[in-house]
């Protein structure tokens, strides 16, 4: 069964072969590698050609594109149109992917007899400083997980390729939380879903000051909240029953975000934020003795932890907010 793997590249060029070499030493075949340069102004796209140039073969192929449109949304669809594997895989270029991932998959994938459209896996996230920790990861209640965690970040999971297509792809115009919001909608659109416990076959290495998505949330403000209101509105379109409690975790989310903003100081633009978030939610429950004993006083107590730093709220929240 041949799998493809997507990639897109910006500016990647003292990186990217640590990622080319996890692809490489696959123990699945036949692969399909898509590495998509997407406006590098360094010799991302030198290093690119030279691999496939180096390594393609009868059972690795690999295709080199260019998309001048400068998201990795807009990369990754570009990458998707020349899939042809049955399973495709989207990874990003500076992270790592274990030896027998893609053979793990496709097991899974022939444990349930082919009636599967997407394979969620375990993943750790390694920093700068060598230190790790392994990223959430649930089987109940996945789609509260997804808003709260993002369990199914770009390299996170497997997808059947004609399931894929049938959505309308990645949002092409979201800098930041493009993957977030992927994940949301391939939830929504009811996905035979399974997933892959043991042994964690997925890096995620978190690039520091060179992360696409930046080490912080201020310099962005006003993207994060856009794509919180393009979610809430997709969960408002679905089939979802009790959506009054995903509307309350997108408010949780908004209130997360807030606590970021006043943890980087940056009062301005944290109170607005909070005080939608705490008003909706204080709408939501009405003036009932859950809001004013239980629930507010629990707000108040997260939105602190946030801006300690500290971790663990979107646990309580996932729990608190039904």
């Amino acid at each position: 069964m041949e799998v493809s793997i997507v990639i897109p590249v910006y500016n990647r060029a003292q990186v990217v072969q640590r990622t080319l070499d996890s692809v490489l030493q696959q123990t699945h075949r036949p692969l399909q590698v898509v590495l998509v340069d997407n406006c590098s102004t360094d010799d991302t796209l030198s290093v690119l050609e030279r691999f496939a140039r180096e390594h393609e073969s009868a059972d690795f192929k690999v295709e080199v594109l260019t998309e001048a449109h400068h998201t990795a949304g807009a990369a990754r669809n570009r990458g998707f149109e020349a899939a042809t594997g049955e399973w495709v895989l989207f990874f990003d270029s500076d992270d790592v992917m274990r030896p027998r991932l893609v053979e793990r998959y496709i097991k899974e994938v022939e444990r349930h007899d082919g009636d599967l459209d997407l394979i969620s896996t375990r993943s750790k996230v390694i920093f700068p400083d060598e230190s790790m920790v392994e990223l959430p990861f649930a089987r109940r209640d996945i789609i509260a997980f997804q808003l709260l965690h993002s369990q199914l970040a770009t390299q996170r999971y497997a997808v059947r390729r004609e399931f894929f297509a049938t959505t309308d792809g990645w949002n092409i115009n979201l800098p930041g939380w493009n993957d977030w919001e992927m994940g949301v909608r391939l939830l929504l659109a009811r996905p035979r879903l399974a997933f892959m416990g043991g042994k964690i076959d997925v890096e995620v290495h978190h690039s520091g000051t060179d992360s696409i998505t930046g080490t912080n949330f201020y310099t962005r403000h006003g993207q994060w909240e856009r794509v919180i209101d393009i979610v809430e509105n997709e969960v408002r379109c679905s089939r979802l029953k009790n959506r009054r409690r995903y509307f309350r975790l997108l408010d949780y989310r908004r209130l997360a975000l807030a606590g970021e903003y006043e943890r980087e100081g940056h009062p301005e633009l944290s109170k607005p934020l909070c005080l939608k978030a705490y008003n909706a939610l204080r709408e939501s429950y009405g003036d009932t003795l859950q809001w004013r004993w239980v629930v507010a006083p629990a707000l108040k107590w997260m939105f602190g932890r946030i801006v300690a730093g500290r971790r663990g709220s979107a646990r309580v929240a996932q729990l608190l907010l039904r």
